[in-house]
């Protein structure tokens, strides 16, 4: 059991993955950052508050802090967003790399196979 252990971690698959999480985490504190300390003073000037999560309803001695629930949404879609646009660009890139190593068509073989047969002539 201990060797099947060893064999699973030692795939590539589950470092990459190991690294993806560890690098996720912190790229969420950078988007908790920019979502507190930059947009939500932005929008904060729009709705006459600074802080959203202080937004609280109070129905009796319940408190629905929706201010908070709007801090969580921003962070949603801005780390959404940014893993759309670095998925696209991965996908972009695998496509150019794709098109270099495709096999030429067979039209385009026969043309050259007719150009060396040419030039073989010509000599």
């Amino acid at each position: 059991m201990l060797k099947e252990f060893k064999t699973f971690i030692a795939r590539g698959n589950v470092i990459d993955m190991a690294v993806g999480i560890i690098v996720g985490a912190a790229f969420t504190s950078i988007v908790k950052s920019l979502v507190n300390n930059l947009i939500n003073p932005l929008i904060g000037l729009f709705i006459g508050r600074i802080d959203l999560s202080n937004l609280v309803l109070t129905v009796g001695d319940a408190q629905f802090k929706y201010g908070s629930f709007l801090n969580a949404v921003i962070n949603f879609l801005i780390i959404s967003f940014v893993v759309f646009l670095m998925v696209k660009a991965i996908n972009t890139f695998r496509k150019k790399e794709d098109k270099k190593t495709e096999a030429p068509s067979e039209e385009v073989m026969y043309l050259k196979e007719i150009t060396e047969l040419l030039k073989k002539n010509k000599e």
